[in-house]
């Protein structure tokens, strides 16, 4: 059964029985035989079967949790054995700016609830991380809502709604917002991002076509741009802001302000277990903190 196990796992990890069967060496028929197998073998159905596509229901992948132990065990047979069990690990992807706001004060009464767990931050960009929920190479992930609906096994949990602001050098000359886009040098936030695709998008409907100096993801560093007088940047005021840096002035896009939603994804369909929970609920009242003041 160990084979089959490792089928299950490759499936899993790849997505189709047909990219499973190319990464393992077999043809997508003995991967779909060694499946419906360990489906026989165990008396249970592990796949949601529609048409040609066959995506682990919340049985197949508590058994894919398992099996995954079970793999590990029997990789283990023959070795000293150690003194204690190896610790559960959470795993949390988390854009940059949510992990300066949301996640020590979140992280840190999860490890008082759960001192005997680990947990592992990945950063990265929204699309990326969505990525690696939908992949299962991580158990949720702190993101912002992309411009596309999610698949239907992904399940959206809201954080925060943040507002654009026109960040400008304190010693501007002008107050209206529109007269400084279009005068003064453009720093872009990065468009490989969602929110960076957000920009762009305002940019486009506004008919503003600013004088680009530079693009880059980091919202702190474009802060430090502007109060350097490098030039003028629309980003979000974040979850928990508290103030921007010294030199920069904040201006409202009045009517025309856009927003940024910051939220939770996992799957549906997948029966997270209890500690992803937990961290989920933490990070949900960290945001409510935040936004509180």
């Amino acid at each position: 059964m160990i084979r089959e196990l490792k089928t299950l796992v490759a499936v899993a990890r790849e997505g189709t029985f047909a990219a499973a069967a190319q990464k393992i060496g077999l043809t997508q028929a003995a991967v779909s035989a060694q499946i419906a197998r360990l489906e026989s073998e165990l008396g249970l159905e592990l796949f949601d079967r529609t048409g040609r596509s066959a995506h682990l229901n919340s049985v197949g992948y508590q058994t894919l949790q398992q099996a995954q132990e079970l793999i590990r065990l029997y990789n283990n047979l023959g070795s000293p054995a150690p003194e204690t069990l190896a610790p559960q690990r959470v795993s949390l992807g988390a854009i940059a700016s949510v992990q300066r706001m949301l996640l020590p004060g979140a992280l840190a009464r999860f490890h008082q609830q759960w001192p005997n767990l680990r947990s592992r931050v990945l950063p990265g960009l929204s699309m990326e991380l969505l990525d690696q929920v939908d992949a299962g190479e991580i158990d949720l992930a702190v993101i912002i809502h992309p411009a596309f609906a999610l698949q239907s096994d992904l399940k959206w949990r809201p954080l925060a709604n943040e507002p654009y602001r026109l960040l400008v050098p304190k010693r501007a000359p002008q107050e209206d917002w529109r007269e400084l886009l279009a005068s003064q040098p453009f720093i872009r936030y990065d468009r490989a991002s969602f929110g960076g695709r957000q920009v762009d998008r305002f940019l486009r409907r506004m008919h503003f076509t600013p004088r680009e100096l530079c693009e880059l993801d980091e919202l702190e560093a474009i802060g430090k741009l502007v109060a350097n007088g490098v030039g003028v940047a629309i980003v979000p005021e974040t979850v928990g802001h508290k103030a921007w840096p010294a030199g920069v002035r904040a201006l409202d896009l009045g009517e025309h302000t856009f927003y940024r939603d910051i939220g939770l994804v996992h799957h549906s369909s997948r029966s997270p277990n209890e500690p992803v929970m937990i961290l989920a609920g933490l990070l949900e009242a960290q945001a409510g903190k935040a936004a509180a003041g």
